[in-house]
């Protein structure tokens, strides 16, 4: 494995600590105060910032060292996550994002943004908490007592780049009466590979030091002189004495993570009941960093303070190796690593792998093809064979059977859950809030629900166009929110579910609703729909997705172009999805997407109309019918109703609307497939014969040939003739009194 692969794979697995650090912020944004929360927030900013390290990314790594300390002071109780310090940690991540996004592409990052979050940062770190009343800057808390201390930003402290990492003596040892329990001693030395992996010896003191009343010594004798410092090696050791009620195994657990790359012994001290002072070793290094901190009378404290800025030392020390040398170092002790967990690793069984997208995508192809050629098979055995009791017949069924089970297999890798994208539209949502002066919230449900990663990928743009929609048109501004009685702060619910075969995504807002007057005015305006037009509710909310639309009054970076809800219609419709409004006003309004699970294969009822081929998608059929004439009755001059169940609903000749025939089939003839579309309720299709059900490989009509009115995809049958898979919802449409071409146009412009 080269370096670039290394380099790959690190920046794949911060997408997944991204994806962890906002939802561990957004958890505690909405009240979960969870030691584990914040903890898995803290490691997944640890973990970024220690491989950005080992590459070299000097940016990545100095935001994410600042951002981490104002964290560690949340993990330590000194900083109340409260909604306006969430605020800044929010941004911070979105900067962190960008960074980790730059480091890969190559691009840039706002530099003005990301100091001005750096300041806030090290504001909260020293106890600054911003105020609620304004969010411009912070604003100095109320001060702290004497004795605790600041966090300070990593400056340099000369021209040799180390920089002393803030630490504080509360971390280290309080006045709390002393700890009954158990006395233990702990030799700690890490090797080089501890600070080639990002870890530091001082944040595992730290952690040591909540457990239990400790001394420490630091062992320096193996510090060479300036000159001959490996600036990768380590050189410093730590004795520990430690009074704690925690057991053995709880003291190893410090040491979790770093244990296979540190020299590590714990054990019962052998003099519990002695009160000697251990001696400190003097460190030759610029302790400068702790000129500002309090006094403290206890001499084992001074000696822990020493110990632990030697333990920060060197790990600037181990930081400060040439972007190549580190690399090189990272993929060696990834080696290691490997060799020495290969006990757990086996015990972790069931652990994900890495794919490329093009193999799964390749292997998908294939296993469509194999579908149509086992269909065709099958076809010619059954010609051929008209007893259907053959022992090839019989073979060909179980082949049958094996090909479905590898298809659904091979579907099922490429199902992933929405919530990657879900997550993405939470930083939408802030960032245009903040632009347009509003505090709004986002609620998501349903973010595990699994759909093709196709679809995935495809749905990320409409989402961020009704976001954006919903935020500067559909949510009101505090005054007026609080004006109507309702809560300053708006929310969004964004909701993913299943539904007969498809995905439904719901984005509902408790805004003000949509202004159906101010909505026709401004298509009449703009020369959309004549002034004397007689529309219904739902006719006029449909208006929004007309092009070039828009009820902005200023052109802004927001909206105002007319470009956005047209643009959702057309992307969802490509994928051969519907999307429907209801809305209340002063109430919201809910935006609902209907898409298909895959856009590979469907399950399919393959039927005759007008001596052409079609399949319906199984998901549309409710049920199947031989008409009677008596079912049958004429509404108005064209219409045709069918009685079901006492209850009466539409006929439509679907060789009539696709105009494969100029005059109305007899129902009697056909049969009737009473399907559901979505906004259209239920209707009769009217088609000749049923051939069969059959799984079905989908191959794109447009990319291939052209648009038809009607038609949303094309497949390959067992006989090798191409058969046209009919858009249910289109022709239930075109049968409300549309012409089919009307409403394809409509659907393919707006």
């Amino acid at each position: 494995m080269d370096m670039n692969e290394i380099k790959e794979i690190f920046f794949q697995e911060c997408e997944e600590q991204l994806a962890e650090l906002e939802s561990g912020l957004l958890k505690l944004n909405d009240g979960d105060r969870d030691p584990e929360t914040v903890n898995a927030v803290f490691r997944a900013v640890h973990s970024i910032k220690g491989g950005a390290g080992a590459f070299g990314l000097d940016d990545l790594v100095s935001f994410a060292h600042v951002f981490e300390t104002t964290l560690d002071c949340v993990r330590s109780n000194k900083l109340e996550p409260t909604q306006d310090v969430l605020k800044v940690m929010l941004k911070s991540a979105d900067v962190l994002a960008d960074l980790v996004a730059a480091s890969r592409d190559g691009g840039s990052v706002d530099e003005t943004r990301t100091r001005g979050l750096v300041k806030e940062l090290e504001a909260l770190a020293h106890g600054d908490v911003p105020s609620p009343a304004s969010h411009e800057a912070p604003k100095p808390a109320a001060k702290a007592p004497a004795a605790a201390p600041k966090a300070e930003s990593p400056k340099p402290t000369d021209d040799s780049g180390f920089q002393p990492i803030p630490f504080t003596f509360d971390d280290f040892g309080s006045d709390e009466p002393a700890i009954e329990g158990s006395t233990y001693d702990i030799m700690f030395k890490p090797r080089r590979e501890l600070y080639s992996k990002g870890n530091e010896a001082a944040l595992l003191l730290r952690d040591l030091s909540r457990i239990g009343e400790m001394s420490i010594n630091c062992d320096a004798t193996a510090l060479p002189a300036l000159d001959k410092m490996d600036p990768e090696g380590s050189y410093f050791g730590w004795t520990i004495s430690i009074k704690t009620a925690k057991s053995e195994d709880d003291l190893r657990a410090v040491f979790e993570f770093a244990e296979w790359d540190c020299d590590l012994e714990v054990k019962p001290s052998e003099a519990e009941s002695s009160d000697e002072e251990l001696p400190m070793i003097p460190v030759p290094f610029d302790l400068s960093a702790l000129d500002d901190a309090p006094a403290v009378d206890d001499k084992a404290e001074e000696t822990l303070a020493a110990a632990v800025a030697a333990a920060e030392t060197a790990s600037n020390v181990a930081k400060a190796a040439g972007a190549a040398a580190r690399a090189e170092k990272k993929e060696t002790a990834a080696a290691a690593a490997a060799q020495n967990n290969a006990a757990a690793a086996a015990a972790a069984a069931g652990q994900t792998i890495r794919v490329d997208l093009d193999r799964v995508d390749r292997l998908i192809n294939l296993v469509g093809e194999l579908v149509i050629n086992q269909a065709m098979l099958s076809q010619s055995v059954v010609e051929n064979d008209a007893t259907g009791t053959s022992a090839v017949n019989i073979g060909l069924e179980e082949l049958q059977q094996l090909t479905r089970e590898i298809q659904d297999s091979v579907m099922a890798i490429r199902a992933q859950p929405v919530k990657p994208v879900f997550q993405r539209m939470s930083r939408i949502v802030r960032e245009v809030a903040d632009m347009v002066g509003k505090s709004i919230r986002l609620v998501t449900e349903g973010e595990n629900t699994e759909v093709d990663k196709t679809v995935i990928d495809k749905i990320a743009e409409p989402l961020t166009h009704m976001i954006r929609n919903a935020v500067d048109h559909g949510i009101e501004t505090p005054e007026k929110r609080e004006a109507a009685g309702k809560d300053p702060e708006g929310t969004i619910k964004l909701t993913a579910k299943h539904r007969s075969g498809r995905i439904l995504i719901e984005l509902a807002d408790d805004g003000g609703g949509i202004n159906r007057e101010r909505v026709k005015q401004k298509a009449i305006d703009n020369d959309l729909i004549a002034p004397d037009a007689n529309l219904s509710d739902e006719e006029i909310d449909n208006l929004i997705f007309a092009p070039g639309f828009s009820t902005a009054d200023t052109i802004s970076d927001i909206s105002g172009r007319g470009v956005g809800m047209d643009v959702v219609k057309r992307s969802i419709q490509a994928l051969g999805g519907r999307i429907s409004i209801s809305s209340r006003p002063g109430l919201g309004s809910t935006f609902t997407m209907s898409l298909p699970l895959t856009l590979a294969v469907l399950d399919g009822m393959v039927v005759t109309v007008a001596g052409q081929t079609l399949v319906v998608p199984l998901t549309a059929i409710v049920e199947t019918l031989q008409p009677e004439a008596s079912a049958i009755h004429s509404f108005g001059a064209t219409q045709r109703l069918i009685s079901i169940r006492n209850s009466f609903c539409p006929l439509v000749d679907v060789g009539r609307i696709l105009n494969f025939r100029s005059t109305q089939a007899n129902p009697v003839e056909g049969v009737a497939l009473l399907v559901e579309s979505e906004g259209g309720g239920q209707r009769a299709l009217m088609v000749d014969a049923i051939q069969g059900q059959r799984q079905v490989v989908i191959k794109s009509l447009e990319a291939n040939y052209t648009h038809v009115p009607g038609i949303a995809a094309a497949t390959i049958l067992g006989d090798g003739r191409v058969a046209l898979i009919l858009d249910v919802d289109a022709v239930v449409a075109a049968s409300r009194g549309q012409s089919l071409k009307a409403e394809m146009s409509l659907a393919a412009t707006g």
